[in-house]
């Protein structure tokens, strides 16, 4: 009687062929490596043990890639999950299964830590994990081919966001709108992200020499994905309730922020634009039925083609880096519609 095909393994070929793993993998792959008695001596022990080899076997030989290994801080935002789109849809053309390892908004440096101890893949895309020594140190010891979406270091390639611009364009055009007091709701942990969107945005109201009022930069409470949720963006807007003083526009860190405190303006009687302008950023698919001003960054894009140079370094290995800023774009739309612009 024949084995069940579940309980045959490679190393069970090589056994009863008496040769190695890696010789059955070069049969598997038609390598002209092996003899022709050693060749038929195996397929027919693969024939007699019915075996059905995985991808794992096939490429054992040739020690091509089997694994990426996506790290990213949560896959249940919606801005992640437009970069992990691009992602999916591109590895698609390079035989490469997907583990999608979540390190955690508060602290992903331990998160990275605890997901390399567990065994690296052959390959990484980190998404929006600021690299710093320690983090590197384990990157680099890795020896993979390595992609960073959303961060950079001078050592791997990377596709960075240019979050300095974003913020400086969210606060320009509110500021051309005619908006005069504005304000930012910051999420509760500070990250690399949202430190230059703030950066930018404050730089902005300075080349426009806009007073900045303090008390209008705040933040919800919530630290469920390190602050960039709607909840925080709801309890942002009852904090600016609770000062008895609204500004004249708010930029919001992210979109799902700005959900959150469009539901709560709303509960609030205040109308979005017509008392209080409102913008996001991300530009993720649901605020274009909010008709919500926001910054586009591209994200299916960026997850395409980080995914397209990781195939490239996998094929044509180089110390050449591909080292690149994306820029964003403004999306205007009538959240930010001014009725009182001059």
């Amino acid at each position: 009687m024949k084995a069940k095909n579940k309980k045959i393994t490679i190393y069970q070929v090589a056994n009863r062929a008496g040769v190695a793993i890696s010789t059955v993998s070069r049969v598997l792959n038609n390598s002209p490596n092996v003899s022709k008695k050693t060749k038929d001596k195996v397929n027919e022990v693969i024939a007699e043990l019915n075996f059905r080899p995985q991808v794992s076997a096939r490429k054992l030989a040739s020690r091509e890639p089997q694994m990426l290994a996506i790290a990213v801080p949560s896959f249940t935002t919606p801005y992640y999950n437009e970069v992990l789109k691009g992602v999916k849809d591109e590895i698609a053309e390079m035989d490469l299964d997907i583990v999608i390892y979540n390190t955690g908004s508060k602290n992903p440096k331990e998160g990275i830590e605890n997901f390399f101890n567990r065994g690296t893949a052959d390959t990484i895309i980190t998404i929006s994990i600021d690299i710093d020594d320690d983090i590197h140190k384990q990157l680099d010891s890795s020896g993979v081919p390595i992609v960073l979406i959303g961060s950079s270091h001078p050592n791997y390639d990377y596709f960075e966001l240019n979050n300095l611009k974003g913020g400086f364009m969210a606060g320009e055009h509110l500021i051309k709108q005619g908006y005069k007091r504005l304000g930012l709701v910051e999420p509760a942990i500070k990250t690399k992200a949202s430190h230059n969107r703030k950066i930018g945005f404050l730089d902005a109201m300075k080349e426009f020499k806009m007073p900045v009022e303090e008390k209008f930069i705040l933040s919800g409470d919530s630290t469920k994905h390190a602050g960039f949720t709607e909840e925080a963006g709801f309890e942002a807007i009852y904090k600016y309730d609770k000062l008895g003083d609204f500004p004249d526009a708010i930029f919001c860190s992210n979109d799902t922020q700005a959900i959150g405190a469009y539901h709560a303006l709303n509960k609030l009687g205040i109308r979005v634009p017509d008392d209080i302008g409102l913008m996001g950023y991300d530009n993720i698919k649901f605020t274009k039925y909010l008709d919500l001003t926001t910054i586009d960054q591209k994200m299916y894009s960026v997850g395409v083609m980080a995914t397209k140079r990781l195939a490239e370094i996998i094929r044509h290995p180089s110390d050449e880096k591909v080292q690149t800023t994306i820029d964003p774009v403004l999306v205007v739309r009538n959240s930010t519609n001014n009725p009182k612009k001059s």
